[in-house]
């Protein structure tokens, strides 16, 4: 008898490996392993909670429900984002369905967590059960060659938040409004009548409807489905991100460090982060989210040095390389130790030309609607998954979802918190690879990150 696994239903709960006898199961990140050690004994089969392990001698039916196939609108992406436009369109009397291709909402997390009172405040009331740290100062170390200059900021208001609890409590919020709910369920394309989205496909692989492609129709579709998202270029959108454009970021949160608790640290050394900056962010006593962003062509770039000649940028290395000389280089954060490492991408690029097309509207990081200048991106995802959904309501109450309608939503981001986005590219253009320790570039950046 020999195990098959089904991928897309694997649940990942790590059951069947602590029956195995001959420890031929392992349980990686996003997915099950059988290696040459299986002796084909069935144990794991019987111990699978959702039937996602099989035999080919014992096939388990999977009960099958039906679903509903048409939607007014459709949101694909579960972060802050998504479910902030999926629960006010449900608010508004539509009727959503809001996709998440992961099992569980919120994770992996991705972001260094800090998000500002007011920007919180226009949706929801803070909550000390997904806030971390509470912070009221700011300080910038800025490296100019071996001298240092310290910038101090205090008044302010913030949070470091727990990411997977703020993100679920969101899309619960979404689900208390009307919204349908799903998740392990990845769209893996589009439904297009002439040229107009009219719905998606979905490789749909939870426990109550088994692994099945259904395509589900709606009037519009929202595609919050991060950097990755692939649901802007299906529908012909240019959503290619450049190197330059791109932050390749990575971070520990590491235990017992010595940092202010109500303060975020900052550093800009062309040494220690080309092209970014490295942050120190408290997570309750005695924690800190801590890491770095290195702007991603600094590999193709030669070794260049400031005006002064001083802050030489050094490349040819990995960004956690990058990350572990910064904190072995500081005491307060050497005595830690990493009990979470977390990395990806952060696009700090222009919105693309065109965030939608007709039936479909482009939100948070799959519209590159993060900040250029600071890499934070939570509150404009929530900003633009508002607007997204007040024209969605309006276009679907109109019966008029065309690119012509729906481009009231890129119209009324840029004249708000796109039009801040674009100046702050363009200073970050003014100042490009290996001079962003300029004091100019450095006060603007305090600005930011103290507002």
């Amino acid at each position: 008898m020999t195990v098959i696994i089904d991928q897309e239903r694997c649940a990942y709960c790590g059951g069947c490996v602590s029956v195995c006898p001959e420890e031929a199961l392992t349980l990686a990140e996003t997915r099950l392993l059988v290696n040459e050690h299986c002796i084909d004994c069935g144990d794991c089969v019987s111990a699978c909670p959702v039937g996602a392990l099989q035999s080919e001698e014992i096939q388990i039916p999977i009960r099958q429900e039906p679903m509903r196939k048409q939607y007014d609108l459709i949101v694909v992406g579960a972060g802050p984002g998504g479910s902030t436009a999926a629960r006010l369109a449900a608010q508004a009397g539509l009727s959503v369905l809001l996709l998440e291709k992961r099992q569980e909402i919120g994770s992996p997390v991705r972001c260094a967590e800090g998000l500002g009172h007011d920007h919180l405040a226009d949706f929801l009331e803070p909550d000390p059960q997904w806030i971390s740290a509470m912070v009221n100062q700011v300080e910038i170390t800025n490296v100019i060659g071996d001298e240092k200059e310290i910038l101090h900021v205090s008044g302010g208001r913030g949070y470091i938040l727990e990411r997977r609890l703020f993100d679920r409590t969101l899309a619960e919020l979404a689900a208390q409004a009307g919204v349908e709910v799903r998740v392990k369920t990845s769209v893996t394309g589009i439904l297009k009548e002439a040229d107009t989205i009219k719905g998606v496909t979905i490789d749909h692989g939870n426990y109550i409807t088994g692994t099945e492609k259904v395509d589900i129709e709606a009037s519009v579709v929202i595609a919050a489905d991060g950097i990755e998202s692939q649901i802007g270029r299906w529908a012909g959108l240019d959503t290619q991100l450049p190197l330059k454009d791109t932050m390749v970021c990575i971070q520990y949160l590491l235990a017992g460090v010595d940092i202010d608790p109500g303060c975020n640290h900052f550093t800009i050394d062309p040494r220690i982060a080309p092209g970014g900056y490295a942050w120190a962010f408290p997570k309750g006593q005695e924690g800190a989210n801590v890491g770095l962003g290195v702007q991603a062509d600094i590999w193709e770039a030669e070794a260049v040095t400031t005006d002064n000649g001083q802050a030489q940028l050094v490349g040819k290395d990995t960004v956690l390389g990058f990350l572990t000389r910064f904190i072995e280089r500081d005491p307060r954060l050497a005595q830690g130790y990493p009990v979470t490492l977390v990395a990806g991408n952060v696009p700090v690029a222009l919105s693309p030309h065109e965030m939608v097309t007709d039936g479909l509207m482009l939100v948070g990081d799959a519209a590159r609607q993060v900040d250029p200048l600071t890499g934070g991106g939570i509150a404009n995802a929530m900003t633009a998954g508002k607007m997204a959904a007040e024209v969605a309501v309006a276009a679907i109450q109109a019966g008029e979802t065309s690119k012509h309608f729906l481009s009231r939503y890129p119209e009324q981001w840029l004249k708000s918190t796109g039009r801040l986005l674009r100046r702050n590219y363009r200073l970050r253009e003014k100042f490009p690879l290996g001079r962003r320790n300029d004091k100019r570039f450095v006060q603007a950046f305090l600005l930011a990150v103290g507002g």
